[in-house]
């Protein structure tokens, strides 16, 4: 049976630093940055655990402003 594995794609030029997708994570796979900031001030979004990502889309889901694309691929056994 195949796994479903998912990719988080971050615009981190658009991020505010809402915290809004770590916290929508099921799985913990997602972080805001500490001691470095985008080119706008803030804080941004990151993929900190990419090999627990399940691709459920929450993170997509929630953020307002669009930054994140959600990507799933099958993965042999």
């Amino acid at each position: 049976m195949a796994k479903i594995r998912g990719a988080v794609v971050i615009d981190e030029a658009r991020c505010k630093g809402c915290n809004l997708c770590v916290v929508a994570c099921p799985v913990g796979c997602l972080a805001l940055t500490t001691g470095e900031v985008n080119q706008r001030g803030y804080a941004f979004c990151q993929q900190v655990n990419p090999d627990t990502c399940t691709g459920c889309t929450s993170c997509a889901l929630v953020c307002p402003d669009g930054c994140i694309a959600v990507y799933r691929a099958k993965e042999e056994a």
